[in-house]
């Protein structure tokens, strides 16, 4: 499958996400107090990952969530923002070890979190990234086996489209 794009498999969604995300912007069984203390991660993260300014994804992220929470629903939200200093769209996941309240549209708590940082020119691809990770992440299937993975690498062959049976 080329460029990461979804499929339809016996089962389920799959889904080759590598192209946006990579095994080191994966964290999982993490402590988040709030939805603010989570995005201060996602900005440590991003500044270790891929070289921007923590304090300004941050922010960024922050001012996204005032427009409306990311929270989509299932448990899922996908805070995303766009930043100077990158080429391309790349993304962060996070398996939170408690749900925390996110003020998501179903109003339940979040533990599933993908964000994506795109460059600021990226207009069509920040938006064709959105769709395709939210498309993966409504299949109650697949966010099952996103919580129950028992490690990150575990979580990054989900992501990357590996059989579940491979990803144990």
């Amino acid at each position: 499958m080329s460029q990461g794009k979804l499929s339809a498999m016996a089962g389920g969604l799959t889904a080759d996400l590598t192209d946006l995300i990579a095994p080191e912007a994966i964290r999982a069984g993490v402590a988040a107090a709030n939805r603010k203390s989570l995005l201060l991660m996602i900005g440590t993260i991003a500044a270790e990952q891929f070289g921007l300014d923590a304090r300004e994804v941050t922010d960024t992220l922050m001012k996204r969530e005032r427009l409306g929470s990311t929270g989509f629903g299932g448990g899922i939200a996908m805070p995303h923002g766009r930043f100077a200093g990158i080429d391309r769209v790349v993304g962060i996941f996070i398996r939170l070890d408690a749900p925390i309240d996110f003020e998501a549209v179903d109003d339940l708590p979040v533990d599933l979190v993908f964000a994506l940082l795109s460059p600021v020119t990226s207009g069509a691809a920040h938006l064709k990234a959105l769709a395709r990770v939210s498309r993966l992440l409504r299949d109650r299937d697949f966010r099952a086996k996103l919580r129950g993975a028992g490690s990150r690498d575990a979580l990054y062959a989900l992501l990357a489209g590996v059989d579940a049976r491979d990803a144990a």
